[in-house]
Formats: structure tokens, sequence, C-alpha cells
């Protein structure tokens, strides 16, 4: 109770005059000091989102949703708003319009996302069906399959004789997701696949990569992967930088798993939420880089 009346007051009250003293002291806005003492890194942007988010005024709100095409715009309204001498800070427009680019870029890639995830897998979808058979292809490419629906899948990780079953809860981003990664790390997803098939700590390839989608989506939907995405994309985030997340859980999944060394796979919710948390306290370092850093 003490905090949350501690919180209304700070953000209601005290914040509005200790913005008010620091202008008067420093001839800036809070958004120039924030440009003006964060280095260009996740701490700069999300003091800048929270310092529109917290904002009275509606030209800065409108910030926060602002498109690609409108930053420049949106941008002369805050300096007219905030009434900035841009003569003597020249950079602060560069600067603010690199945090309004990643902002609104994450909000629109959740949407992207949040897309593709409603969209379910659909048999009778020949992109959907290519998609599919592709994955097979590059992830068993000694192995011809013999039938659209067989027990062979199952080799894949899958956990029946159709795939198309198993991405109801992810829809198509799981499949996306899964086909990233065996495209753009072939020999990172076989070995993890080999993984998979350990007699004593194996676990099904497809239908664990389809549980790491539902954890990035939930880290993205949550704004964990803000402070991911705010230190290693300088503009708006994209579907491949989600992508480029994936892999990297799914490759850090299996070096924590055998590490781990469960007794069986009837743990894997336990040891699943282990690997969750790790991930979640990495994100909130201001300074995290979550990139695929594999063995050559």
């Amino acid at each position: 109770m003490i905090i949350h009346l501690w919180r209304y007051l700070y953000r209601n009250i005290f914040r509005f005059w200790l913005k008010w003293v620091l202008r008067q002291l420093t001839g800036k806005c809070e958004l120039q000091r924030i440009c003006d003492s964060s280095k260009e890194s996740a701490e700069r942007t999300l003091q800048i989102e929270y310092s529109l988010e917290s904002s009275k005024c509606k030209t800065l709100q409108h910030a926060l949703y602002v498109n690609k095409g409108e930053v420049g715009k949106c941008i002369e309204l805050i300096i007219k708003e905030k009434k900035i001498n841009i003569e003597k800070d020249r950079r602060f427009a560069s600067k603010l319009e690199l945090c309004l680019l990643q902002i609104s870029g994450c909000k629109k890639l959740y949407l992207t996302v949040e897309e593709l995830r409603k969209q379910p897998y659909n048999s009778d979808n020949k992109e959907h069906e290519e998609q599919l058979i592709e994955l097979w292809n590059l992830l068993m490419p000694h192995e011809k399959l013999k039938a659209r629906i067989t027990k062979q899948w199952c080799d894949i990780g899958f956990q029946g004789d159709d795939p198309k079953t198993d991405f109801r809860g992810m829809g198509m981003l799981g499949l996306a997701n899964l086909l990233y990664f065996s495209k753009h790390y072939p020999r990172e997803a076989r070995q993890i696949l080999s993984h998979s098939n350990n007699p004593k700590l194996g676990y099904s390839y497809a239908i664990v990569g389809i549980n790491l989608t539902e954890m990035a989506y939930s880290l993205l939907k949550n704004g964990f992967l803000k402070t991911h995405f705010y230190n290693t994309v300088p503009g708006e985030p994209e579907l491949k930088d989600f992508h480029q997340f994936y892999c990297y859980l799914a490759y850090e999944f299996d070096k924590f798993w055998f590490e781990e060394k469960p007794e069986s796979i009837m743990y894997f919710n336990q040891y699943r939420e282990k690997f969750h948390e790790e991930v979640k306290r990495h994100l909130l370092d201001y300074r995290v880089v979550l990139a695929l850093k594999y063995e050559q």
C-alpha cells in the first residue's frame, strides 16, 4: 500500500516539480537530459520510453506509436512543444529519432508476431505444406520423406503422423521459427536434433522447439525482449530479429538441458521454467545482448 502510494505521488506530483527544477537549472527538458546522459543503448531508449509514457502531453504520448515515415514531423512537434533550442543541441533530434524507431518498432513487431501466431496451419495451403516439407529436407537431407502423413515425422520430434496438429498453440509462428533456425543455422539445428535423440536425455525436438516459440512470444508480449532489441537493432526491430532470438533460445536450451541432466522428460516443465527465469534475469540487464554463440 505504501509503495503504491509513493509511486502515485512521485508520478503525479513530485516528478513534475523535480523536472521543473532540473529544467530551470540545466535549461534542458527531460528528453534532452536523457539523451545527453545515456549512451546509445537500451538504457537510453527505456528511459525515453518511460518519459513519454509518463507525460500528460498528447504530443509526447503520440510519439510512442509514430510510424517510421512520421518520425521527423513528430520530433519537430516535440521540439516545438518543449521549446527546445535545437541550435544549442544539434544531436538531440537524431538521438531521439533512433529511440522512437526502436520503441514503435517493438510495438509493430509484436503485432506482426501475433498475426503469425494466430494463423493456423492449413494442410490445404500449398505454401504451408511447402514450408513443412522444406523443414524435413533441411533437418533430414539424407532421408526421403515417404509420404505426407507418416510416422517419420516423429524422427524430428513431432508427436504423431501429421505435424499440423502440433502447431495449434503457436500457429504458423511455430513452423516459421523451426524453419528459420534450420535455414540459417543448418549445422546447429541438425546437431541439436541429434542431441534430442540421446537415449537418456533425449526430448522431442520439434515439440520443444514450438514450446520455445511460446517462450519467445511471451517474453516479447510482456516487454522483456525490448532490452535485447534496443541493444542490438539500430532502428525498428523486424520479424527476422525475433527469429534470431528464437535461435538463441533453441541453442541455449539444448546446452542447458544437457548441463542440468534431468532424470527424465517428465521433468520438462520444471526445467523449462528454470531456463525461462534465467533468460528473464538476463533481460533485466540494460547491457544484455542474447545472440546465438556457437562453437566453430
